[in-house]
């Protein structure tokens, strides 16, 4: 029995991006053990109906605003 619990590695990432193709920034929640990202927009269009993207993901290939 231990008495300092383990410490379990943080195995999803918060960042924010821009598409510059449609102008637009991302949410983003990388999820490190399955290798993908889910893109959530900061601001919701009226014209486009576009909520939620799952994609596949390497965050070592890419560069982003911000991670918190």
């Amino acid at each position: 029995m231990s008495l300092i619990p383990t410490i379990k590695k943080k195995s999803e990432t918060f960042f924010i991006d821009w598409y510059k193709f449609k102008n637009r920034f991302y949410n983003n929640l990388y999820l490190e053990d399955f290798k993908i990202v889910v893109k959530m927009p900061l601001i919701q269009r009226e014209e486009e109906k576009e909520t939620v993207k799952v994609k596949r993901f390497d965050l070592t290939k890419y560069i982003y605003l911000i991670s918190y």
